[in-house]
């Protein structure tokens, strides 16, 4: 497919944000529309762009990559999903009435008052940087698509498309904020949930298959597999591991996390918040058994076609490049299109939503414009823009880092890190809410949580030897906020009186 043709769609994908930009923030600009949507979103309208968010574009390209990866994943990832479902709800039924009873803007407030200003500060300094890289990373999996498909051709170096990206972002987030992102995402997922399922249909149309035909070939292909009950020390997909590390990473990489959180926290009031979640919840399910779907029939296709698993500079296998090779150079031109509408979508409602949360957090948890009389003056604004403008740059930079390092598994350990930090937030919840009789030596904490993730990464490095052969997979997340609670609990002391929260 011509590389000019999916750029001008692209072009036009960003006038329309803008535009959606430009109207949603005519009225109004302040800190109360850019932080909460000045608490007036839709419920509907948050499910249906949760889902452009929670599902990123890593999730677009590598979930059906990974259904014939030579490591036999298949459906495997459906339990970390069924998983995922289950941590919705208790973020739904646990967590949102907190956050909705104490008022917040930012959620790490709550452990301002639960634990302290250290452990305030920690918390919040965890997010910046946890989702700084893991939102950095994303982005880069997907502009290598870009670049390698489109902007190779015109001579566009890595650094410009990325810092392209980055401004259209900005573009159209810095004024409305959480306001424009409500609309923004569900345009977005309303463009990846239909590249989901037109996909299908033109791979079933090449296949000459009807839909029925297509569920029949799925099943039939050898890479449906669900549920896996191999050894439980040595196999990472065994079905209690995926369901209970989908769980916890979903209450810490959401519920524990501003950048979701602050969408739940633009609903009217705890009653939409949950009507929300749940909806959301059903539809994240059903997308993702699509997503694994989509997968099953391109290698389905590509084994028919005689189509190879495309390679990288080094000869390694990249199962992330069979869906856009298949779409742009195996399928006629409107399925390409479709392909990078979706994919699209799907990085830029993550990215975008992520700089919003960013900036919120970085201006409430430590510039405390919560605390301002006048948090809505000319200067307070312009701080604001300031530090959009700041985290936009510092996503720039730590892309173009993953880019000059050029090596997977460095990449690779560095996001496995910056998913450890969410660990100890686990753990501060946590102590924060079951231990309402004990109060911590606040400014011991960031110290606890600089403990807890290396003891994870040296167990996680050593399990075989440690643990008999266990090999260790999203389940580790629960460990490091059990070693996080453990040493709160080592360095905590009786409280004077009993929290309310």
């Amino acid at each position: 497919m011509e590389p000019a043709v999916l750029l001008s769609f692209i072009i036009g994908y960003f006038i329309v944000l803008i535009l959606v930009s430009y109207f949603t923030s005519k009225k109004s600009s302040d800190n109360s529309t850019f932080f909460t949507a000045n608490k007036n979103s839709k419920w509907y309208l948050v499910a249906f762009g949760m889902i452009g968010t929670a599902l990123s574009g890593v999730t677009f390209i590598s979930v059906p990559g990974k259904v014939g990866a030579p490591s036999g994943d298949q459906f495997q990832y459906f339990q970390f999903v069924l998983g995922n479902a289950i941590g919705f709800i208790v973020i739904a039924t646990v967590l949102l009435p907190l956050y909705y009873r104490m008022h917040l803007t930012s959620i790490y407030s709550y452990i301002e008052e639960r634990l302290g200003t250290w452990s305030y500060k920690t918390a919040a300094g965890i997010f910046l940087i946890s989702r700084t890289i893991g939102s950095a990373f994303r982005l880069y999996l997907v502009v290598i698509v870009l670049q390698r498909f489109i902007f190779d051709t015109y001579g566009v170096p890595f650094w410009a498309t990325v810092f392209i990206s980055l401004l259209l972002i900005w573009s159209y987030t810095f004024k409305g904020g959480l306001k424009t992102i409500i609309i923004t995402d569900t345009l977005q997922t309303l463009f990846l949930v239909s590249s989901v399922f037109l996909t299908i249909y033109f791979i079933c149309d090449s296949l000459n298959l009807n839909i029925p035909q297509a569920f029949e070939a799925v099943k039939e292909s050898g890479y449906s597999k669900i549920f896996f009950l191999d050894d439980f020390t040595i196999s990472k997909f065994h079905v209690s591991k995926q369901l209970l590390g989908g769980m916890f990473v979903t209450i810490a990489m959401v519920g524990l996390d501003q950048d979701l959180m602050q969408k739940n926290l633009s609903c009217k009031n705890i009653g939409e918040a949950q009507k929300n979640m749940f909806t959301f919840t059903s539809v994240f399910v059903v997308i993702n058994l699509f997503f694994l779907s989509v997968g099953a029939l391109l290698y389905v296709y590509a084994n028919k076609n005689g189509i190879a698993v495309p390679t990288d500079s080094l000869g390694n296998l990249r199962t992330d490049f069979l869906f856009p090779e298949i779409a742009f150079n195996h399928l006629s031109i409107l399925p390409g299109i479709v392909f990078m509408l979706g994919l699209t979508a799907a990085t830029f409602a993550t990215t975008d939503s992520a700089l919003t949360a960013l900036t919120t957090s970085f201006c409430v948890d430590f510039l405390e414009f919560n605390k301002k009389k006048d948090n809505n003056s000319t200067g307070v604004i312009r701080t604001r823009h300031m530090v959009h403008v700041g985290f936009s740059l510092l996503m720039f930079l730590v892309i173009i880092f993953f880019n000059a390092v050029n090596n997977a598994a460095v990449v690779s350990a560095i996001f496995t890190v910056a998913s450890y930090t969410y660990g100890p937030l686990l753990g501060l919840y946590g102590f924060g809410l079951f231990m309402k009789n004990r109060e911590v030596r606040d400014k011991l904490v960031p110290l606890i949580c600089l403990i807890s993730p290396a003891v994870c990464y040296f167990l996680n490095s050593n399990s075989k030897v440690l643990m008999g052969g266990y090999v260790f997979d999203n389940e580790l997340i629960v460990v490091n906020g059990l070693v996080t609670f453990i040493g709160l609990l080592a360095i905590s002391k009786p409280a004077t009186s009993q929290t309310q929260f």
